[in-house]
């Protein structure tokens, strides 16, 4: 199962009843964090979570309210005494804007593992997450991310007994393990049945719609799209800003055939965008309007 809290909702600046835009995610005991804005920390202890469980963070692109939250972050994560490696995704410049905002947390008790990336598209894998990062449509260089959880096919006595595999060894191959004897190799998939399917969400703002998140979203299990505006007569405006709207997320949802769609990234202008729900039901029915800390677990088929 996986664990989806959508942190903070606002875009360009955090307003008193909305911080700026983050995503956490938590699956068999590692943490995953998609961009962190002004306020993550705030928004994580009203929520009950802490920062430092977080294994790795994505970041979409390097506009200060995506990014601006960072420092602090590290600080308190330092604080805590924290030892483990945390890993940093995204677009090339990381480590030459976070080394930038480090001029305030120059030295850590835990190292940082840079992960950068050009081109349309690239993969990460870090403990339960399958991470494939996706160009997008912004004024800077930004990037969505498609976060897949794999689900192992279910034990099978027969094709472990089928492949000769040892009695003694079943139990070492189950849990992922490979076993070597006698120059033979015993590898997992000797004993273990197809993959299941799995869980799929798909993260994306501060873009116009694409076909790279069409394709990306296809099927997914939660599409979390940016709702800049509601008002259709913001639509040239979010065209040369390279924004989108609410009624254009909702377009790519049900063109995608995603299970749910959640928005975020609300302009501050958009006090209300509860507002636009009638409509946006219209064009996609399983289209939720979170509000700060809001959060769901999504649960593998059967």
């Amino acid at each position: 199962m996986l664990d989806v809290f959508l942190i903070g909702t606002g875009g360009m600046m955090p307003l008193p009843y909305r911080f700026l835009t983050s995503l956490v995610l938590r699956c068999n005991g590692s943490t995953m964090m998609i961009d962190c804005g002004e306020g993550t920390q705030v928004a994580l202890r009203k929520k009950g979570l802490s920062a430092n469980p977080v294994d790795v963070i994505c970041f979409t692109h390097y506009h200060g309210d995506h990014i601006s939250g960072l420092p602090g972050l590290l600080l308190t994560m330092g604080n805590s005494e924290r030892k483990e490696p945390l890993v940093l995704i995204g677009p090339k410049g990381l480590e030459r804007v976070v080394s930038a905002l480090r001029v305030v947390a120059p030295e850590l008790p835990f190292p940082i593992e840079y992960r950068e990336f050009t081109g349309q598209e690239a993969d990460f894998t870090v403990n339960d997450y399958d991470i494939h990062a996706f160009r997008v449509n912004h004024n800077v260089p930004c990037y969505g991310y498609r976060v897949n959880i794999r689900r192992l096919g279910l034990f099978d006595p027969e094709r472990a007994k089928a492949n000769e595999v040892p009695l003694k060894y079943w139990n070492r191959l189950q849990h992922g393990e490979s076993v070597t004897e006698d120059g033979r190799i015993f590898t997992p998939d000797l004993v273990m049945g197809p993959e299941r399917k799995g869980l799929k969400l798909v993260y994306s703002t501060d873009t116009r719609p694409t076909d790279s998140i069409r394709e990306n979203a296809e099927g997914a299990d939660l599409l979390i799209l940016e709702g800049m505006y509601g008002e259709k007569g913001k639509l040239q405006s979010v065209r040369e800003k390279k924004h989108m709207l609410m009624q254009e997320a909702c377009r790519i949802a049900a063109e995608a055939r995603a299970k749910e769609l959640w928005l975020t990234h609300y302009s501050p202008a958009v006090m209300h965008p509860e507002e636009y729900r009638e409509e946006l039901l219209k064009i996609f029915p399983r289209t939720v309007i979170p509000k700060d800390g809001h959060g769901t677990v999504l649960m593998f088929e059967d």
